[in-house]
C-alpha cells in the first residue's frame, strides 16, 4: 500500500470480529514501531502483547474505573457514553511502554525527560500504519490508569503504560472522521 493512501485511510477502529490475528502479523506491527525514530537511538519502547481473555478482563475493569473517575473529576458527560468494551473483545492488545531513562538532552533541560514518549508515539503511528497496510483495524488508546496498568502486568518502576494499540480485524468499515484544512494549521514563516 502506498503510504500517502494508508496515512489518508488509516480510521480508529473499535469494532473487531472475533477472529484471532497470525503471530506473524503482531510481529511485523512491531518490527514497524521498532523501526521508528527515537533520541539517541535509545530505542525506549518495549511492548506486551496480550490475547488472554482474563488479563483484557482485569484492563477493562480498571479502565471502566479510570474513565468513572475522570467523569466525575472534569465534569465532561460524554464520557458516560463511551464505551470501551471494545478492549474485551479486541483480538490483541499491545501495550507500549516507555522507558523513562531513555531520553534524549530532554533529561537536562526543563521538564525533564519527555523525548522517550515521543520516540513512542512514533512507535504507535508506525505500528498504526502498518496494520491498516496488513488490512487490519486498529485504535490508539490512552484511558487508562497507568498504575493500575503497571500492576496488573508487572511492569517495572522504570517503565511506564503509554498507550494500548488495539488490533483485530474490523467489524465494519470505520467512519472517516474530518480533518482541519492545512491553511487552518499551519503558519508558514518565509
Amino acid at each position: 500500500m502506498e503510504l500517502f493512501t494508508a496515512i489518508n485511510m488509516r480510521q480508529s477502529c473499535r469494532d473487531f470480529l472475533d477472529e484471532g490475528i497470525e503471530k506473524e502479523d503482531i510481529e511485523k506491527i512491531i518490527q514497524a514501531g521498532i523501526m521508528a525514530p527515537s533520541p539517541l537511538n535509545s530505542q525506549p519502547w518495549d511492548f506486551i502483547v496480550i490475547t488472554n481473555k482474563n488479563v483484557k478482563e482485569q484492563i477493562w475493569h480498571g479502565v471502566e474505573k479510570c474513565k468513572a473517575n475522570i467523569a466525575e473529576t472534569s465534569g465532561w458527560k460524554w464520557l458516560d457514553k463511551y464505551s470501551v468494551k471494545f478492549l474485551q473483545t479486541t483480538p490483541v492488545i499491545i501495550v507500549v511502554t516507555g522507558d523513562k531513562t531513555k531520553s534524549g538532552a530532554d533529561v537536562f533541560q526543563e521538564g525533564g525527560p519527555v523525548a522517550y514518549q515521543h520516540a513512542c508515539a512514533a512507535a504507535v503511528q508506525n505500528m498504526l500504519l502498518a496494520s491498516h497496510s496488513l488490512n487490519l483495524g486498529s485504535v490508539w488508546f490512552t484511558l487508562f490508569d497507568k498504575k493500575a496498568v503497571k500492576e496488573i502486568l508487572n511492569i517495572d518502576d522504570n517503565k511506564v503504560p503509554l498507550a494500548f494499540v488495539c488490533l483485530g480485524k474490523s467489524a465494519k468499515e470505520s467512519v472517516k472522521t474530518a480533518r482541519k484544512p492545512i491553511t487552518k494549521k499551519t503558519l508558514f514563516i518565509d
